[in-house]
């Protein structure tokens, strides 16, 4: 009782330190002629500071109490109380911070062009180079690269982290600070509005009260929108924290059941298809909505025939069906859902070679490239095993809600883009189920819809399945800044070349590192299969590369006429 009671009045002793501290940093400006009574709370709380200092302290706090015998001092409160006061003492400590950052800055002579202050990096900027750098220099480490996934978990984690500190300060922040900015940012919210309503107003027919009830229902979708863009990347963390769980990858970790092994089982085989079935279902809908009319019948129509081919095989069955039927190899069904692959690929095929040979209409390439990517997407979900098909269900859920609240309020620049794009790419190979390691590749994959082994549709269908997370992303990249062309027109070409460089510099450095660790103790069993890996990654990176640049025709085109 005398221990504890000591250690609470070291705690409230070193609280009023810094209170006291905070206190006298403010002495000076309190007792100039211009004083005013400002407590500057709110900046540090919407920083980025203040929540990585959080994070830490609950990272110190787990660590210690489990590593150590006897508890520490936030073990004998409730989480609840121990949460509030790991916060204070983070808002307290980015408060002085705060402070001592404003009397630097007050110290200093005006600068005379404002706009070359304006021009410094982002803290996504600089995340993006510190995250790049850092997972080049962990390849040096067999560790590392054994468990490689928690490096890409961390840096998606901590950039939806830094999305949601960048949304906060363009809504609330900056509305008193910088007008223009705050303007800026409201007019990318009504052009959304804007866009997702046009379809719908009819001018003619407008009356005075139908003005107003329209002028409030857009403020009520502009309002709606903010939120929900506010809301984005926590909804994003706990789509990722979830696909965490479906496959356990790696080394250290791998043996431990999971999620998926969890719906594998067989006497979860009815849980397993009800999932199967909704996530069919969910994939439709996300895909859907920019399909012309055929490919979206021929969508349907595949999406059901990837349910039968995986019924005929045995891993789902249908609600009607009671008893154990026979297995079959499912080679009709699927050839049925090629089929449906295939004529939507060629459906936007032909709006591509439209749009590069007919006519220059970027439409037709929108349109196009994203009946592509909803065959690419048809053929994921048919070599996907079904307890994976959650996880196409998320590739297509973050990229929709990316796309609309994040990436078009904010205005990112092409860089920063496919710098995201290429991050989340990564991740979601190793939410698949994929490691650094040879045994975690699905050859089964290679030979649906196939009666023997044929080499190049095996190889082919391989390896989609095993790089469908990174190649969805990539083409989804694509559709993307093609849609923005009328904003940049160099974005497709930026985009391709900030895209082999993100892949070209960690493969040109782990060559040299493997060069190096040529006599490593687990240079076979380690760093060989990651340079397989790396190497296939390059070949489809290299034909993504001429995709880009055969899109980009109309404006290489168009800079020389």
């Amino acid at each position: 009782m005398g221990s504890s009671l000591a250690d609470c009045c070291k705690r409230i002793h070193l609280r009023m330190k810094k209170v006291l501290l905070l206190l006298l940093l403010s002495l000076p400006k309190a007792l100039s002629s211009q004083a005013e009574f400002e407590v500057s709370l709110s900046p540090p709380l919407f920083s980025l500071l203040f929540y990585l200092m959080c994070l830490m302290l609950c990272a110190v706090h787990v660590i210690v109490c489990t590593s150590a015998e006897s508890s520490c001092y936030f073990c004998s409160m409730s989480w609840l109380t121990a949460v509030g006061v790991m916060m204070l003492i983070s808002a307290l400590m980015c408060s002085i911070l705060s402070t001592i950052a404003k009397i630097f800055e007050n110290s200093r002579p005006p600068l005379k062009n404002p706009v070359v202050s304006s021009s410094s990096w982002s803290e996504i900027d600089v995340l993006i180079l510190a995250g790049t750098i850092g997972h080049v220099l962990s390849l040096g480490a067999s560790s590392f690269i054994e468990e490689e996934h928690q490096t890409w978990y961390f840096l998606i984690n901590t950039l939806c982290l830094v999305l949601c500190q960048e949304l906060c300060r363009n809504n609330f922040l900056l509305k008193e600070c910088d007008p223009q900015h705050s303007t800026t940012v409201k007019q990318n919210f009504d052009s959304i509005g804007e866009a997702s309503e046009c379809k719908n107003i009819d001018i003619p027919a407008a009356r005075n009260s139908k003005l107003g009830k329209a002028t409030s229902s857009t403020e009520f979708i502009k309002g709606s929108d903010k939120w929900m863009s506010l809301a984005s990347p926590w909804i994003i963390l706990i789509c990722c924290r979830l696909l965490r769980s479906l496959n356990q990858t790696g080394v250290q970790w791998a043996h431990q059941p999971d999620f998926g092994h969890w719906l594998t089982s067989s006497e979860q085989k009815s849980e397993l298809s009800f999932l199967a079935a909704v996530s069919l279902l969910m994939i439709f809908f996300l895909v859907q909505r920019r399909c012309s009319l055929v490919s979206k019948i021929a969508m349907v129509l595949g999406l059901l025939g990837v349910y039968s081919y995986r019924a005929a095989i045995g891993n789902v069955i249908f609600p009607w069906q009671h008893a154990s039927k026979d297995i079959s190899k499912g080679i009709t069904e699927a050839r049925f859902v090629y089929v449906f692959v295939l004529g939507i690929v060629f459906t936007g095929t032909k709006d591509l070679l439209k749009s590069q040979v007919i006519s220059a209409d970027s439409s037709v390439k929108s349109t196009g490239l994203w009946e592509v990517y909803s065959g690419l997407v048809l053929l994921a979900a048919l070599l996907f095993r079904p307890h994976n098909l959650p996880v196409l269900v998320f590739c297509l859920l973050i990229q929709t809600m990316m796309t609309k609240y994040i990436w078009r309020p904010l205005k990112s620049d092409a860089a920063q883009i496919t710098i995201m794009h290429y991050w989340f790419g990564q991740a979601f190979f190793y939410f698949q189920g994929n490691s650094n390691g040879i045994a975690t590749v699905d050859v089964s994959a290679g030979f649906v819809g196939l009666e023997s082994y044929v080499e190049i549709p095996a190889i082919f269908l391989t390896a989609f399945a095993t790089y469908a997370g990174p190649l969805l992303w990539a083409i989804h990249l694509l559709c993307y800044l093609s849609s923005e062309v009328s904003r940049n027109s160099a974005a497709v070409g930026h985009g391709c070349f900030c895209y082999a460089l993100m892949r070209s510099i960690p493969v040109a450095i782990y060559i040299v590192l493997v060069t190096g660790l040529r006599y490593h103790l687990f240079i076979w069993s380690v760093f060989s299969p990651k340079l397989l890996y790396e190497g296939v990654h390059v070949f489809i990176t290299a034909a993504i590369c001429l995709f880009f640049t055969a899109m980009d025709q109309n404006h290489s085109h168009k800079v020389q006429d």
